[in-house]
């Protein structure tokens, strides 16, 4: 049997509780240690999840340290990354990646250079709905893709995050933030896109948080956080991409693909399970039947019912194609890729003007029934409950 190979956290905040957590789900790695800028941060998820606290530096030296998960802010990530990689580390990102396609070629220059692996959230295009409809895609049911609509739009993070500032300051917004899990879905359905063309607003250019312990304080806007885009695909299809934190309500699928022989209506890509509805030609839409997929297995109580939640799939994908020596999914070709699409929204409402791709990738290996049993360590079941997320 391969050995496991040892993970390190850096960054001990919100998101880091799930890593610690749902990674047990998974074979092919261990999580041995954590550290944090503030220590008393690190200490206290080491204490809870029976890890060991260090210092970063001491981390990216640990000799049992095979993988360094990259849970800073997005502000951060780059440095984080590339300290780690400069170590001798292989590095896994929360998302997004980076905040520019020129940091993300340098750490793909300095990865390939040491040999070493690079991957990235978001990883819920490997869930069980997500996949299912990337089977419906692959099969052919609805002839080829050439066109749609994707929607993601609420009214902030200030309402519940306990420290929301990031996300309305450069390199967070609702498409660097939120985008990633749609781009990328969105890619690994279609394939990569050629160019692309959009329209970015500020409408509100302060927010109060509302939620503890910082009710009624301000934070100020930096970054857009209503922008239409449209993507074109190197395949064709054109899609357009509405993303927005001032918007109450909506009507709006997060997800449609249309084909020259049907509709695929794909649920929100921010969670692993979801309906996965499609019709052929005319006919009514329906339900797909029962797919036997492990990532839709319901795992963790929500608000609104038992829900699927496999986060760090991708991570134990990455650890186990190490061992094996083959491509894993989340890799940083895709995540490069989704980078430079986000920018290049963000770019084009600046400038008015349409902005082509600098990077293209492949679309990942698709991961069925079988192989997603492969990654997990133990069958899927009830997890304890915790507060759903929409962003890191």
């Amino acid at each position: 049997m391969a050995r496991k190979l040892g993970v390190g956290i850096v960054g001990c905040g919100n998101i880091s509780a799930a890593y610690f957590r749902l990674s047990k789900l998974f074979r092919g790695m261990e999580v041995r240690a954590c550290a944090d800028l503030d220590m008393k941060a690190a200490q206290a998820r080491a204490k809870e999840f029976g890890a060991r606290a260090e210092t970063v530096p001491n981390l990216l030296a640990a000799k049992d340290v095979d993988i360094v998960v990259n849970l800073t802010i997005p502000a951060a990530h780059y440095e984080v990354s590339k300290a780690a990689l400069d170590a001798g580390k292989h590095v896994y990102s929360e998302k997004p990646f980076v905040l520019s396609v020129k940091d993300g070629l340098d750490l793909k220059k300095r990865a390939e250079k040491k040999g070493l692996r690079v991957g990235s959230a978001p990883d819920t295009f490997l869930g069980g709905a997500h996949q299912l409809a990337r089977h419906l895609v692959d099969s052919g049911a609805l002839g080829r893709i050439t066109s749609g609509t994707a929607y993601v739009m609420s009214h902030g993070m200030e309402h519940w995050h306990p420290n929301p500032d990031f996300f309305f300051q450069p390199g967070g917004g609702p498409v660097l933030d939120i985008g990633p899990y749609y781009v990328t879905d969105l890619v690994q359905l279609i394939g990569p896109v050629k160019r692309v063309a959009a329209f970015a607003t500020i409408p509100a250019p302060e927010r109060t948080i509302t939620s503890k312990p910082r009710f009624g304080q301000k934070i100020r806007v930096e970054t857009p956080t209503t922008i239409h885009a449209i993507l074109e695909f190197d395949n064709g299809a054109v899609v357009t991409l509405n993303t927005s934190w001032d918007v109450w309500k909506h009507g709006h699928a997060p997800i449609e693909l249309y084909g020259e022989q049907g509709t695929l209506f794909v649920p929100d890509p921010n969670f692993f399970g979801g309906e996965v509805r499609y019709t052929k030609k005319s006919d009514p839409v329906k339900k797909t039947p029962r797919w036997n997929h492990p990532f839709l297995v319901p795992n963790q109580e929500h608000p609104q019912g038992a829900m699927a939640n496999y986060r760090t799939s991708g991570l134990a994908d990455m650890a186990i194609a190490i061992a094996e020596g083959r491509p894993h999914r989340c890799s940083m070709e895709l995540a490069l890729h989704a980078i430079d699409v986000m920018t290049g929204i963000l770019r084009s409402g600046e400038t008015g003007k349409f902005v082509d791709m600098r990077t293209t990738c492949e679309r990942p290996a698709a991961l069925g029934i079988a192989e997603a049993k492969a990654l997990m360590a133990r069958p899927a079941g009830p997890a304890p409950a915790t507060r759903p997320r929409r962003a890191a």
